[in-house]
């Protein structure tokens, strides 16, 4: 929305200063983005006289010209035509830019006579295009600022042009009468009146109209109109061309110029026929489709049946609201004219618009919602000012509808107010601001005014009372503690568990992922998911159909896409949700790492080798160790059908599950593109059982003087016996004194059944004692062992091996 300063303050009487008025329109809301102000380029220029020219002794064009100046006189070479003695110009001194030649002006010499500056043309000050010689100016004091003289004899020359953005809930603020009655709520200046006089019908409209029955309740409401005979359809004067000209808008006719002048000044589009052009009368009606409109644009469309349009007997004159007809528009000898003032939907406005793909001022405006009041206030104001600058005569104003009804009201509240806005507001401030901005208040309720579609509710009135009192008088105040004192942890224990367990994968080399919480339905399937109950019903596409049950999918996905880009050894994971429904509570929390590929780079050493479960097991035992998992677990095989039945395994405390960990299944891998070795764990981090002292401190560390005993056992066992199940026996022969027990040899193969028998194998086992009150005597290291034997012969149905 652009504006010039002269045209804002037809409407707001003010003093204030241009800086002030460019500030409070951004604190109002209605951000100023661009101010075009002549004024600034010609700061510098002052005006001089010439109190002696003559011919150069080197140049019959140029003259030597003594000039008066505030600073004394002064020699300038000057080649304008006009230069001579007695005028009165406008002086650019040296090291004064010059904005139409684009130089910075310093001392020179021309045919060998210094010139100390120049005396410019209009063209040099781009004022206008004239150059054919300096500005002569019929007044003004030597020394004078060329802008002031400009602001009382030329103001048109310095007046700012104002471009703000306006946002789609303010269509008030389309017209400059809007804007104006903003800064007056303010306290910038006064909102100037607005006197409707209605203009006298000498004779009834030749032109009738009238509004199709189903476009009534929606389409258009209210439509208005009359005839204007005898007009003579010139140029418009210089002060409506020159405003029009300011904002980028051509002039073309005082007809067209005084309906684009409605449109943002009052923001009241309107439109004129030329009545000799129009067939019967003007009726509004929803197109049947396949007509062919020849708009002012130039462009020709092809309407959609039901679109809103204004016909008569020859067929459509114009698209309602939005652009008007070339078959019947005002010519330059147009003699009689129907304007037209009409309150349009905003939504039919806006379909057609689309649909069409033609934007205009009007439809603009009309789809934001324009004042449907001031429908015939606009026509008798425009009709006013078609006699005054065309002449003619005016006819008895004929229309059709009624005026919809959008009175309506709500509560203002100041303690609520204050208490919302977070200023002192006195409730006298707070309803003469509304009075201000055209509310209309009777005790606590307040009525907005109809040019203000955008209030809908108690909380509009408090942001227009915010709005106009300026948020940024808020001052920033610290919020009160709930208790006195230290202020408690803000993070949740489970919060503090997340970041803790981030931290600790990230350090042990892994590269975290951020995957979206939606997956497709066939993965969702592959891990566990899939059901109606994580279901979207508005997914934003075919591949984020479900919540996914799992994290693993996400990050499998992005190392099939890390693979096809050359990536082969990957180490990632993610900390985030997974879902086992859509309601709340149904979700629980992971950390899932992936391993893919090789566990290190090629090397002279031998390094580099496929990741396995062990390298997923000794990755999760750290991060399980870091936010405080027991040091003892129990692994089983209660396994989810996407782990490997064979090589993988879960860390429990009893039914409790903490963490799972092993390579992919094959099939997994198949289905989700990535190729193996691939190995991964999942922490479900809420199942690790919390501490139960509540302090920071940790337990004294317990440590031991005495000396540790290892013994080795070897067991023969079936060969389809799990070592797992070794491990745990052993581990349970004596809780207190065994610190450890590790598997150092199995013995299997064709070899080890010619030994042991067919079906057999040999697990060796490490066992570690640790006392902690006395020595052990080989009595006491006998009767452990004796424990441990007992233990895992039962637990795996073997015999110690001799």
């Amino acid at each position: 929305m652009k504006f010039t300063l002269s045209w804002l303050k037809e409407h707001l009487d003010t003093e204030a200063s241009l800086d002030e008025i460019l500030y409070a329109l951004t604190d109002l809301g209605l951000e100023v983005e661009e101010v075009i102000d002549p004024a600034s380029k010609l700061a510098s220029f002052t005006i001089a006289k010439v109190v002696h020219a003559e011919s150069h002794p080197d140049a019959d064009r140029l003259r030597v010209c003594r000039v008066a100046t505030d600073e004394g006189e002064t020699q300038i070479v000057c080649g304008a035509p006009n230069a001579r003695e007695g005028i009165t110009v406008v002086l650019a001194k040296p090291g004064d830019y010059v904005p139409g030649l684009d130089v910075t002006l310093s001392v020179g010499k021309i045919r060998g006579v210094e010139s100390f500056g120049m005396m410019a043309s209009e063209r040099e000050l781009e004022l206008s295009d004239e150059h054919n010689g300096i500005i002569e100016l019929p007044s003004g004091e030597v020394g004078q600022k060329f802008v002031d003289w400009l602001a009382e004899n030329n103001p048109a020359a310095v007046d700012p042009v104002i471009d703000i953005a306006i946002t789609p809930n303010r269509p008030d603020a389309l017209g400059v009468r809007g804007i104006a009655r903003d800064l007056a709520a303010r306290g910038l200046g006064k909102l100037k009146p607005l006197a409707v006089t209605p203009v006298a019908g000498s004779f009834d409209s030749p032109v009738s109209v009238s509004i199709d029955a189903g476009l009534k309740a929606k389409g258009c409401p209210y439509f208005a109109g009359r005839v204007i005979r005898g007009v003579k359809n010139g140029e418009s004067p210089e002060w409506l061309k020159k405003r029009l000209e300011a904002i980028g808008l051509r002039p073309i006719s005082a007809l067209v110029d005084i309906t684009n002048y409605f449109t943002f000044d009052l923001n009241r589009p309107l439109h004129v026929f030329d009545a000799a052009k129009v067939a019967g009368g003007l009726r509004i009606e929803p197109a049947k489709g396949g007509e062919s409109f020849a708009a002012l644009d130039e462009k020709t469309y092809t309407l959609r049946e039901g679109q809103m349009v204004i016909v008569d007997d020859n067929g459509v004159e114009s698209l309602a609201g939005i652009m008007g007809g070339s078959a019947s528009g005002a010519e330059a000898d147009t003699v009689d004219v129907f304007l037209e003032s009409a309150y349009w939907d905003p939504i039919t406005v806006a379909a057609t618009g689309r649909a069409l793909k033609i934007n205009s001022d009007a439809r603009y405006r009309f789809e934001r919602g324009v004042d449907p009041a001031f429908t015939l206030d606009g026509l008798e104001l425009a009709t006013q000012m078609v006699l005054d600058l065309c002449g003619g005569e005016a006819s008895h104003v004929v229309s059709d509808g009624a005026m919809p009804q959008v009175d309506r009201a709500y509560k203002l509240d100041p303690a609520r107010v204050i208490s919302l806005v977070g200023m002192e507001i006195a409730e006298a401030t707070q309803r003469a601001t509304l009075e201000a901005l055209g509310f209309t208040l009777d005790g606590d309720m307040a009525t907005p005014p109809s040019w203000r579609p955008d209030i809908l509710g108690e909380a509009d009135l408090v942001e227009e009372v915010a709005r106009i009192a300026s948020l940024a008088q808020l001052e920033g105040k610290p919020m009160a503690r709930e208790t006195a004192g230290v202020p408690g942890a803000i993070l949740t224990p489970v919060q503090r568990r997340e970041k803790m367990a981030r931290r600790t994968i990230a350090g042990a080399g892994y590269n975290e992922c951020v995957t979206y919480s939606f997956i497709d339905a066939a993965s969702a399937t592959l891990f566990g998911g899939g059901a109606d109950a994580t279901k979207l019903q508005n997914p934003i596409s075919s591949e984020m159909t479900h919540l996914r049950p799992d994290l693993l999918p996400g990050l499998l996905q992005a190392a099939s896409r890390n693979q096809a880009r050359g990536a082969g050894d990957l180490a990632l994971f993610e900390v985030g949700p997974a879902f086992t429904g859509g309601e709340p509570g149904e979700q629980h929390l992971q950390a899932t790492g992936l391993l893919v590929g090789q566990i290190a780079p090629r090397d002279p050493y031998g390094s580099r080798r496929p990741v396995d479960l062990y390298d997923a097991k000794a990755d999760a035992e750290v991060i399980l160790s870091a936010i405080g998992a027991p040091a003892r677990m129990q692994i089983n095989r209660k396994l989810d059908g996407w782990w490997h039945p064979g090589r993988s395994g879960v860390m429990a405390l009893g039914p409790n599950k903490l963490c799972a960990f092993g390579e992919i299944h094959p099939k997994v891998l198949r289905e989700m593109g990535v190729k193996g070795p691939a190995v991964a764990f999942t922490i479900w981090l809420e199942n690790v059982p919390f501490p139960k002292a509540k302090g920071p401190s940790r337990p004294a560390l317990e440590m031991s003087d005495l000396q540790a005993v290892e013994r080795d056992f070897a067991f023969v066992v079936d060969a389809k016996t799990e070592v797992l199940t070794a491990v745990n026996a052993a581990l349970g022969a004596d809780k207190a004194l065994i610190e450890a027990v590790n598997v150092f040899d199995q013995f299997t193969g064709p070899k080890a059944e010619e030994q042991m028998g067919a079906g057999k194998k040999s697990i060796a086992l490490s066992v570690r004692l640790q006392p902690r009150d006395k020595t052990l005597t080989d009595k006491d290291i006998e009767a452990v062992s004796a424990k441990i034997i007992d233990k895992v012969t039962k637990a795996t149905k073997g015999s110690l091996r001799s």
